[in-house]
């Protein structure tokens, strides 16, 4: 089974397909925009909720004692905060009505 996923310029040509209005640079500019946005947010802390969608936050992962997986050799690993997604509950409905596999050519489509 191939990994199926969506990259940036694919959302910005979908975004650009359903706003007829919107020209592909202007579309390109609101999707920049809006996850420069949402980084600079996780960047100071915030908490992002879109509703519906889900919500974005920082997980604190403390310093640990790791190993060099190639020398077997003892690391420390510093302290640090990492994203975290967390589906809301209608993405998770959403998902869970949605066949799996099916004959998607490319996450873009449809």
């Amino acid at each position: 089974m191939t990994t199926k996923f969506m990259t940036k310029s694919e959302l910005i040509a979908k975004l650009a397909e359903r706003n007829p209005r919107l020209v592909a640079r202007d579309a390109d500019e609101a999707v920049k925009t809006m996850l420069d946005a949402m980084s600079d947010a996780l960047a100071q802390g915030c908490r992002i909720e879109i509703r519906g969608f889900g919500s974005f936050a920082l997980n604190y992962r403390p310093p640990r004692i790791g190993r060099n997986p190639k020398s077997g050799e003892r690391v420390h690993v510093p302290a640090k905060h990492v994203p975290h997604f967390k589906a809301g509950k209608e993405l998770r409905e959403r998902v869970d009505r949605s066949p799996r596999g099916g004959a998607v050519a490319s996450c873009g489509d449809g």
